[in-house]
C-alpha cells in the first residue's frame, strides 16, 4: 500500500530511553483517552480548562507510541509534550521517514478509523516518492459526515473538548483517570451540560459570527453552535440522537 497518502499529517514518535521508562503510562497521564487499552484511539490533549490545544490519533509501535497529527501541529505538540516529559527519559521526535495513509474502502492491512467506521481505514507505513495526495478527498469526505478536526476548527484551545463531539466520535474515556483538563471535561460529562457544538454545516445556512472556518470549494463550514441554534437537517446521524 503505497499511495493514498494524508501529506498533511506527520507523525511523532514517543521512545523509551531507558528500560524502566513506560511511554504509554506517560501519556496517559495526559490524554484524554485510554492509551493502555485496546489501540489506535483519537485523543485530545487539553488546557487546564479542558478545552482543545491538539487532536490526534495514537498508534502501538512496540514499547513505543506513535502520533498521527496534523502537519501544521507537529513541532507545537512536540514542545508541549517535552514540557511534560519534565526529567524523564522519553525521546519525543518527528519521524519523517513514516506517513499516514487514507482509503475510503476497506484496504488490506488498513484499520477503520477509531472516531467512526464511516470514515474509511488509515494507516502508518514508510514514505515514498510514488505516494500520491488523498488531502482532498479525505476533507472532503470527513467533513461531509461532519467530523471535524485541527485547530482551525477545534478552535485552538478556545472550544472544550466535548463541545468537539469527542465523547460520541470515542475520544474520551471518563474512566481512565486524571489527564490534563480532566476535571471539566467530567463534570461537563456528569451533569449533561454541553451548551454548545462545533456542527459541519452548509455555507448558505452558516453564522458567520460563530464560524471557525469556511470551505467555499466544497460549498461547507465549520460553526460553534449554541445547541438551541443548530439546524436539525445539518445533524448527521451519528450525532442526532445525542443533542
Amino acid at each position: 500500500m503505497s499511495c493514498h497518502r494524508l501529506f498533511t499529517r506527520s507523525v511523532i514518535r514517543l521512545s523509551p530511553e531507558d528500560e524502566s521508562e513506560n511511554v504509554s503510562q506517560f501519556l496517559q497521564g495526559l490524554v484524554t483517552n485510554d492509551v493502555q487499552g485496546k489501540l489506535p484511539v483519537w485523543a485530545g490533549l487539553l488546557s487546564a480548562q479542558g478545552k482543545a490545544l491538539f487532536d490526534f490519533i495514537v498508534w502501538p509501535e512496540g514499547a513505543d507510541i506513535l502520533i498521527d497529527c496534523e502537519a501544521e501541529a507537529v513541532d507545537d505538540l512536540i514542545r508541549r509534550l517535552s514540557l511534560y516529559r519534565l526529567r524523564r527519559k522519553i525521546a519525543i521526535t518527528r519521524e519523517p521517514q513514516l506517513g499516514v495513509y487514507w482509503c475510503r474502502q476497506p484496504e488490506d492491512g488498513g484499520t477503520p478509523d477509531p472516531r467512526l467506521a464511516d470514515l474509511g481505514q488509515r494507516w502508518i507505513a514508510p514514505v515514498s516518492d510514488d505516494d500520491e495526495s488523498a488531502d482532498d478527498a479525505w476533507q472532503a469526505h470527513r467533513l461531509q459526515l461532519g467530523v471535524t478536526e485541527g485547530r482551525a476548527e477545534l478552535g485552538n484551545g478556545e472550544i472544550l473538548w466535548l463541545e468537539c463531539n469527542a465523547a460520541e466520535l470515542s475520544g474520551v474515556s471518563f474512566t481512565k483517570g486524571c489527564y490534563v483538563g480532566q476535571e471539566n471535561t467530567a463534570r461537563m460529562n456528569w451533569r449533561q451540560k454541553i451548551n454548545r457544538r462545533l456542527i459541519v454545516v452548509p455555507i448558505a445556512l452558516s453564522n458567520e459570527k460563530r464560524r471557525r472556518i469556511a470551505y467555499p470549494e466544497l460549498g461547507l463550514a465549520v460553526d460553534h453552535l449554541r445547541i438551541e441554534d443548530i439546524h436539525a437537517s445539518t445533524l448527521r446521524s451519528w450525532l442526532s440522537g445525542q443533542i
